[in-house]
């Protein structure tokens, strides 16, 4: 790790305790407010919006829903209106305008289970092309919405005739660098982790890492694709170079064994994408640096290109909580800035420190 001073602090700046089970908190972009997912104990699902004032969170409005929500995402909204995308335990996709919050403006019956997982991409300025939010759900399929289409996904990746389903715990989209190329990764229970190519509509590599895939996410979306960080069951990360895809090795990587329980999240700096966090099981967060190597390629016999992998060192490491960090977000606007919620009930603003000096 990083000499002593120089390393990066992470320091919990405020606590809420919460009298619900939170699945999910997000920044709104361009504020200090932030907003919190989940299930009450009755039941019905929770939005809460807070606002940062200096060491405190003041609560501006809680909004009731009949289904539990388990994530959401602002990825596909443009920064006028900042509507917030959710999935909820009924299969549903739902569209809030928050300062209006009583019905939709977008609802669509998406998935036959929970849907698990959520990533939006084409909003907030970030990524070309459609505004498309995709979801991941236990009834094995992967699905891409247009909100400005009704009731039809865009796209739908499910099992084969003869596959068994697999229930998807996670969905990112990437490679969205211009008006057509746009890819997704989604990570199942079993460990496979499949990329989704949208402008063929084809399956383009996939890969198994033994374990449940908890997260995936690509250092940036709006890029050629160059990262994919994926995170599973039993404590081990991969980090996938994506720059290079060999015809038969696929891409290379790297794991690392961070802990020994679950990897819930992981997250990368919106400032600087070689710097990400991941969150466990065991109430502990991990701020990771990811070096390239001297050169990203070589040749293998047959003359192939193919990815060389780089390495990971540990920044920092904290433990906040007994119960799983099960979400994380950085603030798009604030380096540094970051929430988090746990299964303690308490969602916990944090900053962290001397992100400019590595």
């Amino acid at each position: 790790a990083a000499a002593g001073p120089e390393r990066p602090q992470v320091v919990s700046h405020v606590q809420q305790a919460l009298s619900y089970t939170v699945f999910d908190c997000k920044w709104v972009p361009r504020s200090a407010r932030l907003l919190c997912l989940g299930s009450a104990a009755r039941g019905t699902g929770l939005v809460q919006l807070y606002e940062l004032h200096g060491a405190r969170l003041e609560l501006l409005r809680e909004i009731e829903k009949p289904k539990p929500i388990k994530c959401g995402t602002f990825g596909a909204t443009s920064l006028q209106q900042r509507y917030l995308a959710t999935g909820d335990f009924d299969g549903n996709l739902n569209i809030w305008n928050l300062e209006a919050p009583e019905i939709p403006v977008y609802s669509v019956k998406g998935h036959k289970e929970i849907i698990n997982s959520i990533d939006g991409v084409g909003g907030l300025g970030i990524g070309e092309g459609a505004p498309e939010i995709v979801t991941g759900s236990r009834d094995g399929t992967v699905k891409v919405w247009d909100p400005r289409q009704n009731d039809t996904p865009v796209a739908n990746m499910e099992p084969v005739q003869g596959e068994s389903k697999r229930d998807c715990w996670t969905v990112a989209f990437g490679n969205a660098y211009n008006q057509e190329e746009r890819v997704v990764c989604a990570g199942y229970d079993n460990g496979d982790i499949k990329l989704f190519d949208l402008k063929t509509m084809s399956l383009r590599w996939e890969t198994n890492i033994k374990n449940g895939v908890c997260s995936v996410e690509f250092d940036r979306k709006d890029i050629n694709m160059n990262k994919l960080v994926a995170t599973s069951l039993e404590g081990k990360f991969h980090v996938f170079d994506m720059r290079t895809q060999h015809p038969t090795k696929g891409f290379a990587s790297i794991s690392e064994k961070a802990q020994k329980s679950t990897i819930w999240q992981v997250r990368h700096l919106p400032q600087n994408r070689d710097i990400f966090m991941t969150s466990g099981g065991s109430g502990s967060l991990h701020l990771w640096k990811y070096e390239y190597p001297a050169q990203r390629t070589k040749k293998d016999s047959e003359g192939s290109e193919m990815g060389v992998a780089g390495s990971v060192s540990l920044l920092q490491n904290v433990t906040l909580s007994t119960q799983p960090i099960s979400s994380l977000d950085w603030s798009p606007d604030k380096k540094g800035l970051c929430v988090c919620g746990a299964f303690d009930q308490t969602v916990r603003v944090l900053i962290v420190t001397k992100l400019n000096k590595i």
